[in-house]
């Protein structure tokens, strides 16, 4: 056995989980269906697989039956439907401040960042696993610098005219309604309590917030946000006075 090739094999194998854990690590802190585990099964996986069809024993054993671009081509299909997983949508109504009329039922698709990490750990960990893992830390790094990125970058935007109240229906717990504020914030939105109201006879005890929502991004994807939200039973978009339109 060539002790040294292993050792060099092995090494890529944990490059590929540490540098993929770092992927999961960021779903993970944001309370995603795909944590660090995930990540870093999925990205050694991928190395491994890599190895296994590089190595030149495999080769030997049949040259013309294997094919190293058809071996990353299926980790890639696999990881597709490992991806689509993680992928749901969220119903959810639009109201009238004044009339209470529902509008219309719209879908939120969410999920599609930790999908599209997971199909990138799935990529960092063939880099790793091809010897590339320089290559996997530097796109790892840029990951993390386009997600942790873009939200306090929307925030230093100028925010749009357009409004909006979400009255949450929300378990009465320390902590929810800043979680709330703080995804808004992220999404680019500024925001404000107009009222809280504790309704009685709730079990577990409940409150009733009502936010106004000022920004741009797109109302499905706010209401989404707030939904994933541990503690948020209900989200209900309601039209501001300010506003002509949603």
């Amino acid at each position: 056995m060539d002790w040294a090739l292993l050792g060099t094999e092995t090494l890529r194998v944990l490059a590929a989980a540490l540098l993929c854990g770092l992927i999961g690590l960021e779903r993970q802190f944001r309370h995603k269906n795909a944590g660090v585990r995930t990540h870093s099964l999925v990205g050694m996986g991928a190395c491994l697989f890599t190895i296994v069809g590089m190595d030149p024993r495999v080769i030997s054993v049949a040259p013309s039956a294997v094919d190293t671009t058809r071996i990353a081509a299926q980790v890639v299909s696999g990881i597709g439907f490992l991806g689509a997983g993680v992928i749901f949508v969220i119903l959810f109504s639009i109201h009238t401040a004044t009339t209470g009329v529902i509008r219309g039922n719209r879908d939120a698709v969410r999920g599609m960042t930790t999908a599209a990490g997971i199909w990138l750990s799935a990529a960092v960990g063939m880099a790793c696993g091809a010897g590339l893992a320089l290559l996997g830390a530097a796109t790892a790094v840029l990951y993390l610098a386009i997600v942790l990125g873009v939200g306090p970058l929307l925030h230093t935007l100028p925010p749009g005219g357009r409004r909006m109240l979400v009255r949450l229906i929300c378990v009465d717990e320390s902590g929810t309604l800043r979680q709330v504020l703080t995804a808004a914030t992220e999404m680019g939105f500024l925001s404000s309590v107009i009222s809280t109201r504790q309704r009685r006879g709730s079990d577990p005890p409940t409150v009733e917030v009502v936010i106004r929502f000022t920004g741009d991004p797109p109302l499905r994807d706010l209401v989404a946000e707030l939904s994933e939200i541990q503690g948020v039973q209900s989200a209900v978009v309601f039209e501001d006075s300010h506003n002509d339109e949603i």
